[in-house]
């Protein structure tokens, strides 16, 4: 699981259940374990901090690689 962070304001954003070895660019919704902090609006994803982080594609976010950081472990597929 990996916990997802706002990179300006170091807010949690959600935790993340990762499947391979690769970067985070996606993030699957049906994957979101818990969601701490994260406003969905104008089609893209916000921390409450006012930092666009992604952008909605309907079953994923594609994430901003600046806008945010990542802790914890990936699964091996």
């Amino acid at each position: 699981m990996l916990v997802l962070r706002c990179a300006a304001c170091r807010g949690k954003l959600w935790r993340y259940r990762k499947i391979g070895p690769g970067e985070v660019h996606r993030c699957h919704k049906d994957r979101i374990d818990r969601v701490w902090n994260m406003e969905e609006r104008d089609g893209k994803v916000w921390c409450p901090c006012g930092r666009a982080v992604g952008i909605d594609r309907g079953d994923h976010y594609t994430m901003d690689k600046k806008a945010f950081t990542y802790s914890g472990t990936k699964l091996s597929a």
